[in-house]
């Protein structure tokens, strides 16, 4: 795992380092800011009586370098909105520079006009934030990876595979298949396999409309095997749980799913309960509310790596690095 540098067993607490965030995942900020020695900047973030979000940065931060640490989870348009707010305040406090830290980056499904007259809404997010005054934006596991060029400020896409790639390793599962869920998913998933020393199989599925799917084929091998199917979000679960549903048809044996951002909207929660699925990683881009949070899902954190990322980019140093170690090109 990466870790934030220490003198004297001591990380050095810089004054110019400014970590805020909304209402989307305050204990992932709490758990950034703590790894970085230093704590949130105090921020109210509330509601006007009709409803308009109401932001206010408490601290001075004229001059300092400033993280906005906000995942666009749900309620999306709210915490979009929070994000939007908190950055324009930002701006007008005259902070030095203002860093939108996504962990989870909302709307990213909607990335090329794949029907006649639909949005890129990706590419229209991407404009908001650039416009609110982001200097630049520190993100993870984006849904397409050529959403980085939606924006014409600096992106550093960071990954999860380590750190859900550490937890399968000390499994110590025998005889795995990695399995993309869809042929979109092939390249994570290569990646997942060279990691685990796996082989690689793929789930080909049409697609019925936005919360059903239909499995065609499986191409590769995984009767016999035990088989970790990898993926950036779960929504419904509609998918996954068709998926899983083929794959155990097949013959596999054990069936896990590492998914990075836990959406689980609507009845997914359920589904995976009833599924065949053995356990679903996940992490902590998105807070599991308590109903979620079910034996068979396991929550791994980020923090450390976003924390990482983030002393990096204030001391101007190298984040490639990071991604170096993911076995994914960045």
């Amino acid at each position: 795992m990466f870790g934030i540098r220490t003198q004297n067993g001591k990380h050095h607490s810089d004054k110019l380092l400014v970590v805020l965030g909304g209402n989307s995942n305050q204990e992932l900020l709490s758990e950034i800011a703590s790894l970085l020695s230093i704590a949130p900047a105090n921020v109210i973030c509330g509601r006007f009586p009709e409803g308009e979000i109401q932001v206010q940065i408490c601290d001075n931060i004229r001059g300092k370098d400033v993280f906005v640490i906000q995942s666009t989870s749900t309620p999306p348009n709210d915490h979009l909105m929070e994000l939007l707010i908190l950055i324009d305040a930002a701006k007008r406090a005259s902070a030095r520079r203002v860093t939108a830290v996504l962990p989870f980056f909302g709307y990213a499904r909607q990335d090329r006009k794949d029907k006649p007259r639909v949005p890129i809404t990706a590419k229209l997010v991407a404009n908001l934030l650039t416009k609110a005054g982001a200097d630049r934006v520190l993100t993870m596991d984006l849904h397409a990876g050529q959403i980085q060029g939606f924006f014409d400020i600096p992106v550093d896409h960071l990954y999860s595979i380590n750190v859900v790639g550490d937890y399968l390793r000390k499994k110590n599962l025998k005889n795995i298949v990695v399995v993309s869920p869809d042929i979109g998913g092939t390249r994570m998933a290569r990646a997942y396999a060279k990691l685990l020393n796996a082989s690689l199989a793929i789930v080909d599925k049409r697609r019925e409309n936005a919360t059903q799917t239909q499995v065609m084929n499986i191409i590769g091998e995984v009767e016999g095997k035990n088989v970790v199917i990898v993926d950036d979000l779960i929504s419904t679960g509609g998918s996954l749980v068709e998926a899983v549903k083929a794959i155990k048809e097949a013959g596999a044996l054990e069936i896990y799913a590492a998914i990075v951002h836990p959406i689980l909207a609507g009845e997914a929660v359920e589904r995976i309960e009833r599924s065949a699925i053995k356990e679903l990683i996940v992490t902590n881009t998105i807070p599991l509310a308590s109903e979620k949070k079910i034996d068979k899902i396991t929550q791994l954190s980020v923090a450390a790596l976003l924390a990482e990322a983030i002393f990096r980019i204030h001391r101007d140093e190298s984040v490639s690095s990071l991604f170096s170690q993911v076995g994914v090109e960045a």
